[in-house]
């Protein structure tokens, strides 16, 4: 079995869209359009899962609980980010 199967689909696509994604395939930017659509899909699938999580660190950014807890980290790491700096510097 497959790790990845596929499932035959049909698309209706604006003609400029077909054209340009077979001139795109002319010029080797994908074997054939299967290859070049399945990019395109996961290539916007990654786009709004990056903006989810960059909602969601806006929404963690303005959130005051949120900054007390990185506050709060941020002190107590704050000595042993010093000492590990320090002993990057020295010499060996």
């Amino acid at each position: 079995m497959s790790k990845n199967p596929t499932v035959r689909t049909t698309v209706t696509l604006p003609a400029e869209l077909l054209a340009a994604t077979d001139k795109a395939i002319s010029q080797g930017k994908a074997k054939n359009r299967n290859e070049f659509l399945a990019q395109a899909i996961k290539n916007e699938l990654e786009a709004i899962k990056r903006a989810e999580i960059d909602a969601a660190l806006a929404e963690m950014a303005q959130d005051p609980e949120y900054q007390a807890q990185v506050l709060k980290m941020e002190a107590e790491f704050a000595v042993g980010s010093w000492e590990a700096l320090q002993l990057g510097e020295s010499p060996t």
